[in-house]
């Protein structure tokens, strides 16, 4: 019996904690806090997100290259809307009944109770006069946005573009996003999205049953406020992209200018490019279709997506590695009867019979019967089977940044066509092929394939007299100016410094000798050392390519320019490279306005008929036309 008093007394004393408890959760929420105050009275409490300003980015002299602008992004609560006059509604923010009725039933759809996106992007303009009747259309609200705005419309492939998140991102984010977000979709803004983007923030609005603002719930106790996100100082130079971009009008191709003492890329142009400022506003869609369709791809990052057979810019590398295994040194020579025999009935012709010729002269004069034989020393007689030394050889070139991926901060970069001793084993069945199988790789061509930022790196390396810093397009981060520790980072090349004199030497004589190829390109008081090229397109005509850098001492800016079907390295892309090292290096331009004019003028894109070359251009790199590499094993080779 006094077992069941005791069982009592304990269930009765469970009821009377569980009953104190609850009065005390009661009297909290409805005494001591108001925070369940602030859901019961939703109805009249409308919660809106704060959004930051995106980080604006600078040029390497912190002058402004993208910065934000005031949108209105309207919104609606279908539940809420009541019977209004819909044709003035529809002329006040610019759409047609059609659309009103779309965008309506999309967010009726979507949730007839939480509020959507009914109209994005309104300008200042429109929301001016839309704000003074807005109590007209019961269930619409306005949203405060900002969106990127490019003073100068350049630099579009380099600093991208932003955009709505899809169900995926949001998904990937973890619920930092939600629909009708912005986001970084290409370019700086995808790389930096996390330090661009900021932090949101929210704001507890009263509103009346007109739906007007009546002031912040609760003096804003509950409201957080935004965070702008970081602001980026680029390495771009922005006059120097500027007469970049202006000097590739009408061509395709790229310009890659980067600074070898730190990697900071200074010059980043993509031709065709496109306005940046299309990818903003209400008309993005219609354009990014329009430019999406565009024959000529304005939306293709070609210096860090385009490949090329390097062609006789690849010769400097060759001398670099030939000469770290011990095969050839500067005194070396070769006779160059016009061309270069290999096999049984192989010839690679060369562009003049330039006799007995040195290494010096091989770079100056471009010779490409000299790095026949050079080829095949390096593959044939290196004291191990060709297809060892060939792997040998090509763990040399890929130290350079061939072959592989930079790591450059943007998105999509491929990594170039290096290939492997496999590759030509499958071709011809078996592992005992030697130098003459793969002799177009001798000069440039063949399976080669080398992006535009991988050129420019080329030269940053040869500048630095063997070692290069990861190309970048973000030099600082914040107010602190944070440096990422990856681009303090020396990359050896792998080739003893002292090799480098004679390559360097020669790439002198290639601008500053009325010899050499570049000569029409030569800079009064600055020595520039280059080297071109002309690279066989099997789809119409050559390539121009050349690649430089300077001073010679000291070098201040290494650069790579591609010209497509456009010819001889000498005529185009020589010129278009002097042009951005004096400007960069004197800040002017000294050459007469008719060598401007005509790299200006000039229409080069395919279908359009080319303008007269002057004769001094042609000299020696057009002297002789074509050559060929006569072996079916061997892709056809013209190299220059």
């Amino acid at each position: 019996m006094n077992s069941f008093f005791a069982r009592k007394f304990v269930v009765q004393g469970i009821f009377i904690a569980i009953a104190i408890i609850l009065l005390m959760r009661l009297f909290y929420i409805q005494v001591v806090s108001d925070e369940y105050m602030l859901s019961a009275e939703n109805n009249v409490i409308r919660r809106l997100p704060v959004y930051p300003a995106r980080g604006v980015i600078l040029d390497r002299k912190e002058r402004i290259l993208v910065q934000n602008e005031p949108v209105y992004d309207l919104m609606v609560i279908p539940r809420e809307v009541k019977p209004f006059d819909t044709l003035e509604f529809c002329k006040l923010i610019g759409i047609d009944k059609v659309r009103f009725d779309r965008q309506f039933k999309k967010a009726r759809n979507y949730s007839p109770y939480k509020a959507s996106i009914f109209e994005k992007q309104l300008s200042v303009q429109i929301y001016a006069s839309f704000q003074e009747r807005l109590s007209d259309f019961p269930g619409f609200f306005v949203q405060n946005r900002t969106v990127r705005r490019y003073p100068d419309s350049i630099g579009a492939h380099f600093v991208g573009y932003i955009g709505e998140v899809n169900q995926k991102a949001i998904e990937k984010s973890g619920g930092f996003y939600n629909l009708g977000d912005y986001i970084g979709i290409t370019g700086v803004e995808k790389s930096y999205e996390d330090l661009l983007r900021g932090q949101r923030g929210v704001q507890n609005l009263m509103v009346d049953a007109l739906n007007r603002p009546k002031g912040h719930y609760a003096d804003g106790k509950y409201d957080t406020v935004a965070v702008s996100g970081e602001h980026m100082v680029s390495s771009l130079d922005k006059e120097l992209q500027k007469l970049g971009e202006k000097l590739m009008k009408n061509k395709i191709g790229s310009i890659v200018a980067i600074e070898p003492s730190s990697g900071e890329i200074l010059s980043f142009v993509s031709s065709p490019g496109y306005d940046p400022n299309l990818m903003v506003g209400r008309q993005r869609g219609n354009n990014y279709m329009a430019l999406l369709n565009d024959t000529y791809k304005p939306m293709f990052v070609r210096p860090i997506q385009a490949e090329y057979p390097p062609g006789s810019i690849f010769k400097v590398v060759n001398a670099l590695v030939a000469q770290q295994y011990g095969m050839i040194n500067e005194k070396t020579m070769f006779f160059c009867p016009g061309g270069y025999r290999y096999g049984r009935r192989g010839w690679m012709g060369c562009t003049h019979v330039h006799g007995s010729i040195d290494l010096r002269g091989s770079i100056r004069e471009s010779c490409n019967t000299y790095y026949g034989y050079t080829y095949a020393r390096m593959i044939d007689q290196a004291g191990m089977r060709p297809v060892n030394a060939y792997k040998r050889w090509r763990n040399s070139v890929s130290a350079f940044g061939i072959g592989s991926p930079l790591g450059i901060d943007l998105p999509g970069e491929r990594k170039g066509l290096l290939p492997t001793d496999e590759l030509y084993t499958k071709r011809f069945r078996n592992d005992k092929w030697g130098s003459s199988y793969t002799i177009s790789l001798s000069i440039g061509q063949g399976e080669l394939g080398i992006t535009p930022l991988q050129m420019a790196n080329v030269m940053a390396i040869v500048a630095n007299r063997g070692f290069f810093y990861k190309p970048h397009l973000i030099k600082a981060i914040g107010d602190e100016k944070v440096v990422k520790e990856e681009y303090t980072v020396k990359n050896s090349a792998g080739i003893n410094s002292k090799y480098f004199d004679v390559v360097i030497q020669g790439m002198s004589e290639v601008v500053n000798q009325g010899w050499g190829t570049a000569y029409y390109s030569k800079i009064d008081n600055i020595e520039m050392c280059g080297k071109t090229g002309t690279v066989q397109n099997p789809h119409g005509k050559d390539h121009s390519v050349f690649v430089a850098f300077a001073p010679r001492n000291n070098p201040k800016i290494a650069i790579a320019v591609v010209v497509e079907n456009a010819g001889f390295g000498a005529t185009w892309s020589a010129p278009i490279a002097s042009l951005m090292v004096e400007k960069y290096l004197t800040d002017s331009i000294s050459r007469p306005k008719a060598y401007m004019d005509r790299l200006l003028e000039a229409n080069l894109l395919p279908g359009i008929p080319k303008p007269k070359v002057p004769k001094k251009g042609a000299t020696p790199d057009s002297a002789k036309g074509k050559n060929q590499v006569q072996k079916p094993a061997t892709p056809t080779t013209t190299t220059r």
